[in-house]
């Protein structure tokens, strides 16, 4: 076994999965694992950054934020509120959206090719004892655009 590498019986949280070097630097996620919290965000990544019907086996999984990607801005935020919570509601039952937030974006500033930048404010379903909020972000490129 590799030094520093993790095991099983490494892992205390519930919550785990293995981090993916999409959402963060190329590299950094192989054989690293991520818990609590940090899965938490990178499953809600996951879900935002999955069109629906990619997933062979789960047809539903995902949204379908892509639709939305070159509309204005005033006509696409009330349709992507609406799919950001209804799938995160769907497919991350630890969460409570607390909101939803679109940002159009300077694609020479930011991110090369990124249109609009979506931020989901969470926190965890603890029962009765509220947790402190956090934010997952994303940035989407439109079609004909890398990103």
């Amino acid at each position: 076994m590799p030094a520093g590498a993790i095991t099983l019986s490494d892992i205390k949280s519930a919550d785990w999965s293995l981090m993916l070097d999409s959402l963060g630097q190329p590299g950094s996620g192989i054989g690293k694992v991520v818990k609590g919290v940090d899965d938490v965000d990178q499953c809600i990544a996951i879900i935002l950054t999955t069109p629906k019907g990619t997933d062979v086996l789960r047809p539903t999984f995902g949204t379908d934020l892509w639709k939305y990607i070159d509309a204005p801005i005033s006509q696409a935020g009330p349709a992507v509120v609406r799919e950001v919570t209804q799938s995160i509601t769907q497919w991350e039952p630890r969460v409570k959206v607390l909101s939803v937030t679109t940002t159009p974006l300077s694609s020479i500033v930011t991110q090369p090719g990124a249109h609009v930048e979506i931020t989901v404010a969470w926190q965890l379903n603890l029962g009765s004892a509220p947790s402190p909020a956090q934010n997952t972000t994303i940035a989407l490129a439109s079609a004909d655009q890398p990103g």
